[in-house]
């Protein structure tokens, strides 16, 4: 059988990292999350403990400028990144992928999608528990979100129909929902989603998150 010993390592790393405080809070939505350097730091402590190296290697998926309902023009990246897993000892080596969105008026949205995805592949590989929501971006809500007035119903920004850039995922790296582990096969789904939440969710997991909004 192939990759025993990490596989015997990485079982060590899940059963550290099998909780992860929310020490984040988001002012907008009122709710605390985990933070991607709360995720990051503990797995890293994890793996340096265990003897197993990490490369990460991103991929710009899209970026895409959209208009917030305040008017103003931001950036939308998504990122997908493999992570490869190495152990020192044997040499054995195990890939995990992540998918993540990020926005920002200024130059830092590729930035944050690149650590969304690194979050989330370490979060659903590992299987790490805190039962938070999306990347929390409290000013992008505050931008993205209105008030509703008597009888309405908040309202999403519009996308600028032109694509800055434009690449499909790679035959074979399957994009999975962030919250159930669904694999999700609409490219649709995927955009909406994390144009949306911040982080890629199938259908049922978008509607019980629109639920608890």
């Amino acid at each position: 059988m192939e990759n025993t010993k990490i596989a015997k390592k990485l079982l060590a790393v899940m059963a550290e990292c099998a909780y992860v405080a929310k020490n984040g809070l988001n002012s907008f939505h009122k709710y605390k999350y985990a933070t991607a350097e709360d995720v990051l730091q503990k797995v890293n402590e994890s793996l340096t403990k265990n003897k197993i190296a990490c490369v990460a290697v991103p991929e710009l998926i899209e970026f895409t400028d959209v208009t917030n309902l305040k008017g103003n023009t931001e950036h939308l990246a998504t990122v997908r990144v493999e992570i490869s897993l190495i152990d020192s000892d044997s040499g054995e080596e195990v890939k995990i992928y992540g998918i993540g969105g990020g926005q920002d008026a200024g130059d830092k949205a590729v930035m944050k999608a690149q650590t969304a995805a690194s979050k989330y592949a370490y979060m659903l590989s590992f299987c790490i528990a805190t039962g938070d929501d999306p990347e929390a971006d409290s000013k992008t809500d505050e931008n993205n979100y209105a008030e509703p007035q008597s009888g309405a119903t908040k309202q999403m920004p519009a996308a600028n129909k032109t694509k800055v850039k434009s690449k499909s995922v790679p035959a074979g790296n399957e994009i999975t929902c962030s919250a159930c582990g669904e694999v999700i096969s609409s490219d649709r789904v995927i955009e909406y989603s994390v144009a949306k939440f911040g982080h890629p969710l199938c259908m049922n997991c978008q509607k019980q998150a629109n639920k608890a909004a």
